[in-house]
């Protein structure tokens, strides 16, 4: 049984790997900004213990991960910016450094290691190459573009006039993952440091075409849904980060090998795009008011 600190716990891979840990037996410190918000309320009950971490504090990440065997750790520029993202990394990594940990195991982006001059890409890289010259064992994941966000955003207001908008060809390959499979990923890792420690892996559940995904999106909804390439230049408006994203997906292809993956660890139960369209509840998701279209797509 292993002492895990879980950054981001409130959030979506957090969260995720939150779960997958004490599903494990493994005992769960849920760091988090808020511990007071009724998402760290959901994790005290489900039996994680809860304290509070800013990434701008440092303080507050010492004493957080004190006693801690392992880290999983995550960053986000999205609600602050590419160079505070950075900070932010490299002050968690020195802290678990300073901890002594045994293992801290970093979610990144998949191709992020490649030069592929998008953003948000490029200071996950940083954070990287800063975590594997920290001295503390490690392990990179790096998950493809999250199914979990076709529930949400721009996305999500398409779907309710039967339109499943995105800035790619109908024809594209797209590599896909779902937070709950990211998670149980992180939990595998953190149980099996010894495997691991070392690597960095790309992560993918499925991989579908836009025509594809409008089409098991209509099998899921129960109603008509085609596919409508947005055009670069209108994402360009709301995000040049995302609109840089999508041009790699379109001319380059975020491409994983999903067949090896599922072979080589199927105790991770990974789940395909139609698995999780089925489980979502789009009654109640498509009656709710349009979101904030700059939210994170990867």
């Amino acid at each position: 049984m292993l002492t895990v600190a879980v950054s981001g716990a409130t959030g979506a891979q957090g969260g995720a790997t939150a779960r997958a840990l004490l599903k494990a037996g493994h005992r769960v410190r849920a760091l988090t900004r808020q511990p007071t918000s009724p998402a760290a309320d959901v994790l005290r009950d489900l039996g994680a213990e809860v304290r509070r971490a800013d990434f701008g504090d440092r303080a507050s990440l010492d004493a957080a991960l004190a006693g801690a065997d392992s880290l999983f750790a995550v960053t986000t520029p999205f609600g602050t910016d590419l160079a505070t993202e950075v900070r932010h990394g490299t002050a968690l990594v020195d802290a678990a450094a300073t901890a002594g940990l045994d293992h801290v195991v970093l979610t990144t982006v998949a191709h992020a290691d490649r030069g592929t001059g998008v953003p948000h890409y490029e200071s996950k890289c940083l954070v990287e190459r800063h975590l594997r010259d920290s001295g503390v064992p490690w392990t990179i994941i790096a998950p493809a573009a999250f199914m979990d966000n076709y529930a949400s955003g721009w996305t999500l207001d398409g779907l309710r006039e039967g339109v499943f908008a995105w800035p790619m060809p109908a024809d594209q390959p797209l590599a896909l993952i779902p937070a709950i499979d990211i998670g149980a990923f992180a939990a595998l890792v953190l149980g099996r440091a010894g495997e691991f420690a070392g690597r960095r892996i790309d992560i993918a559940s499925d991989q579908r075409t836009p025509a594809e995904m409008a089409e098991i999106l209509a099998g899921a909804i129960g109603a008509a849904i085609e596919h409508r390439r947005v055009p670069l230049a209108r994402v360009r408006q709301w995000s040049t980060d995302l609109a840089a994203m999508f041009a790699y997906f379109t001319d380059v292809g975020l491409h994983l090998d999903v067949v090896g993956l599922r072979r080589d660890y199927p105790e991770v139960g990974w789940h395909g795009f139609a698995d999780w369209a089925a489980a979502q509840d789009w009654t109640t998701l498509l009656s709710t008011a349009p979101r904030d279209h700059a939210s994170s797509t990867s």
